[in-house]
């Protein structure tokens, strides 16, 4: 009788083992940035994220999401969709970059903001004209009241807010508020 449910146990705790190792694979590892921009107009702010993620002399780093597969301009809008939930899977963030023009793309930039949303994805609104809170004329609407801090365009409030927003993003989560940080941390960051 013993030895029966000794095997029961250990077959249990096989079986539970299973299931949370097939669960670990189909979730992955989440560890990377997703990156929301214009291509059109903003890339070259995202080329700057890189380039300071780069360069040794400024404190920035953060692992992107983009570098998972690459996507060409002739690819169809399924294609690119497609590809864009990829690189999802892998991300434990998303940071938003606000330009001119982000508020009245729907096709991509809005589809990538409600999939970040659905997702419980943590946000960093990012203003490029370096507002530090939100910019009601330009930040998209989907993002407004939406559990997302806003920050100026700069790598060290980007840093710490990848660093300290998202990573305590269940204390802020299901406020819908926007979220900002006082002046003091832009002073106490050299800002």
């Amino acid at each position: 009788m013993l030895a029966t449910k000794a095997i029961s146990v250990l077959r249990w705790r096989a079986k539970c083992f299973s299931i949370k190792v097939v669960a670990e694979l189909l979730v992955g590892y989440r560890n990377k940035t997703y990156v929301i921009f214009d291509g059109d107009n903003d890339i070259w702010s995202y080329r700057y994220m890189k380039g300071w993620k780069q360069n040794k002399n400024v404190d920035f780093n953060f692992h992107d999401a983009h570098d998972l597969n690459t996507i060409t301009n002739s690819s169809s809008e399924e294609n690119t969709k497609r590809k864009l939930r990829e690189r999802f899977s892998s991300a434990k963030q998303a940071i938003v970059l606000i330009g001119d023009s982000t508020k009245n793309l729907y096709r991509f930039v809005r589809w990538e903001i409600e999939i970040c949303q659905t997702l419980g994805l943590p946000i960093v609104a990012v203003n490029l004209n370096k507002k530090r809170r939100l910019d009601t004329n330009l930040c998209p609407a989907i993002l407004r009241d939406a559990d997302a801090v806003h920050v100026s365009y700069n790598a060290r409030i980007i840093k710490h807010a990848l660093d300290n927003f998202c990573d305590n993003y269940a204390s802020y989560k299901g406020q819908g508020d926007n979220w900002h940080y006082e002046d003091k941390v832009y002073k106490d960051l050299g800002l």
